[in-house]
């Protein structure tokens, strides 16, 4: 509770007349819990808005230089939940409905009504600290949902690790079946931390990037002599699993001669090394996984049909993300968190926009396509909440309003360092805007502040 008691509610009012500006500070001085800021230039009103990120933003409509309507835009373009209230004395309905359409939440007429302008902040802030209480939430259920290496409180995730549990202290071969991205690596090393062998060795074959060739040789060893360029015995990856898990993964593109001696040590636990005479006993629990329809590969004659009923004994699918639309948002939580550590950059999260527009993708990539959008989406973001434009571009495709330009969007390129990729960003947005820095820190959505600092550390003038 101390930490929510510790949280304050940040309202910035920009209006050219001071008085109003006093009255504002009078009427909300005795708010508990609320920090209001105020600039009688708009310029310096956005820059307070972008250092502070406020809940509520009091706004004239009619100001010298930069008028209401514009300050709306880019506050609204900067931070969509900033809830901002627009305050005139020139009202008519033309205007408010503008002023909606651009994302105002209210409208109030000059001279303001002081209980009426109580009890909208209060409001506001009553909705604020839910939205607080909602990020604690969120947070402690992250870490009540996390089982093993996996993320998730959708009831096929609840059935996917009781099944997991039940099954980890008795299996000896198990087949993880799913679509690519869906996590069956991290089934298979779950059922490894589980299972009475979880202090031996957890070994990988990624048996798609074996040569076939090299099949035998790889998961069962040879003997010096056994072939040109054999000079000394080497131990294959069953023996090194003694005692361990080994891991199959995309066991659908095992060719089938190497199939049917996989089969010969999954029933009689004994490996023979290439160019050699006897047998070894082997102890080691096997998991297999793919993303291929073995049964359609056995009427192929592409999988052999006894090697597949042997390791499907025990069998664990592994579901889509559309099928736990549940967890996007734990998922999401989960992700930003990781790469804000990773990237030491403060994100908070992402804006209710780009939520809702990465609730609408349909994600053929699964929960792996989800982490690598949002570790883009973290490399890229100069703020510290994730909006659209921060997101690749083929989730932005089909987003309502402005986007930035393509240099400012690109996904990153995996040869540059994050050093790199924030100079590159720096250098568009300034070319963007013709050099204006308050405009290029407006696209960057920082402070004008923040943006002379990055300047000065990449040595741009």
């Amino acid at each position: 509770m101390a930490s929510q008691s510790a949280f304050h509610v940040k309202l910035v009012a920009i209006d050219d007349t001071p008085e109003s500006l006093e009255l504002v500070t009078e009427a909300l001085s005795d708010e508990p819990g609320l920090r209001v800021f105020t600039a009688t230039d708009p310029e310096d009103g956005l820059d307070i808005i972008f250092h502070e990120r406020p809940q509520i933003v009091l706004l004239d409509l009619v100001m010298p230089k930069l008028g209401g309507m514009e300050v709306l835009e880019r506050v609204v373009e900067f931070d969509p939940s900033i809830e901002v209230i627009l305050m005139t004395a020139h009202y008519s309905t033309e205007s408010a409905v503008e002023a909606v359409k651009k994302g105002a939440s209210d409208y109030l007429n000059k001279p303001v009504s002081i209980s009426v302008l109580r009890e909208k902040v209060r409001k506001l802030m009553e909705e604020a600290r839910q939205h607080q209480r909602s990020l604690t939430l969120d947070s402690e259920l992250l870490s009540a949902s996390q089982f093993e290496g996996m993320v998730g409180r959708s009831p096929v995730m609840w059935e996917l690790f009781a099944r997991i549990r039940r099954v980890a202290p008795h299996y000896r071969t198990l087949l993880v079946t799913g679509a690519t991205g869906t996590g069956k690596e991290l089934v298979a090393r779950a059922l490894h931390q589980l299972s009475p062998v979880s202090g031996g060795r957890y070994v990988v074959c990624n048996c798609s990037a074996v040569v076939e060739t090299l099949f035998e040789s790889e998961l069962f060893g040879y003997v010096k002599g056994a072939f040109t360029g054999a000079n000394q015995d080497k131990m294959g990856l069953f023996e090194y699993a003694h005692n361990g898990t080994l891991f199959l993964d995309e066991i659908g593109d095992m060719p089938m001669n190497t199939q049917a001696k996989l089969l010969r040590v999954l029933q009689n636990q004994e490996v023979q090394r290439v160019g050699s005479l006897t047998a070894r006993k082997v102890d080691a629990r096997v998991i297999a996984a793919t993303n291929h329809d073995l049964k359609s590969l056995i009427t192929q004659s592409r999988f052999r049909e006894d090697l597949y009923y042997r390791l499907s004994m025990v069998e664990i699918r592994t579901p889509r993300l559309t099928e736990r639309k549940e967890d996007l948002a734990l998922l999401e939580h989960h992700f930003i968190r990781k790469f804000s550590e990773q990237y030491q950059k403060p994100i908070q999260g992402l804006t209710q926009r780009a939520q809702i527009l990465l609730a609408q993708y349909p994600w053929p990539g699964n929960v792996r396509e989800l982490e690598n959008v949002l570790g883009s989406a973290c490399m890229m973001v100069m703020g510290d909440v994730i909006d659209i434009p921060d997101l690749p571009e083929n989730i932005r495709k089909g987003a309502s309003g402005g986007e930035l330009p393509a240099a400012l969007t690109a996904e990153p390129e995996k040869d540059l360092s994050l050093e790199d990729q924030e100079r590159r960003l720096l250098v568009s947005a300034l070319e963007r805007a013709n050099g204006n820095q308050s405009q290029a820190a407006r696209l960057l959505r920082i402070s004008r502040d923040r943006m002379r600092y990055k300047m000065a550390k990449h040595h741009l003038k």
